[in-house]
């Protein structure tokens, strides 16, 4: 079961969505915090290529640094707010566009397209996209030309994962 279809099963009734803002360059750390305390963790990762003295390196570089995604029942929340790596533990009020948001940029992680973040959310067209293995995503572009970048947004947490899609592949909503 693809990391996508994970996140939308677990989005059942229960234990809800959180946001955890962590201390700098902790993510990973808390994430294995996480896990060794049995809570439902997702820390986007991206491939980042880097040489160094004629090597070439990949790392799995957070697609959002600072922020960690954590489901939780309300009795679990301060064992991780005492945690040493959070800087603070955020209430997301919409749970189910949280979730749909996303389950998308999971499900574009899972491809061989090319992602990066996007800091800040810019306006733009609203965009679906009708062909390849995103095919029924909804995005936001900036510009039409022969490549697009489209904006897969966490709204929450005012940050985008941009992908880079044909222009061709998209229609207007």
């Amino acid at each position: 079961m693809s990391a996508a279809a994970r996140l939308q099963e677990d989005s059942e009734p229960g234990p809800v969505w959180f946001v955890a803002h962590t201390r700098p360059r902790a993510e990973k750390k808390l994430a294995s915090f996480c896990q060794e305390q049995g809570f439902l963790a997702r820390l986007p990762l991206y491939r980042s290529l880097r040489k160094y003295r004629g090597k070439r390196l990949i790392f799995q570089k957070p697609l959002f640094p600072g922020y960690l995604f954590v489901q939780l029942e309300g009795h679990q929340r301060l064992t991780l707010q005492q945690n040493r790596h959070i800087a603070n533990l955020l209430d997301v009020p919409d749970q189910e566009e949280f979730v749909a948001q996303l389950a998308d940029i999971f499900r574009a992680l899972e491809t061989d397209l090319e992602i990066r973040v996007a800091p800040e959310i810019q306006a733009g067209l609203r965009v679906r996209i009708r062909s390849g293995p995103l095919r029924g995503m909804d995005g936001w572009v900036e510009s039409r030309e022969k490549l697009a970048d489209v904006h897969l947004r966490l709204d929450f947490i005012g940050q985008a994962a941009v992908v880079t899609i044909q222009a061709d592949d998209l229609e207007l909503t």
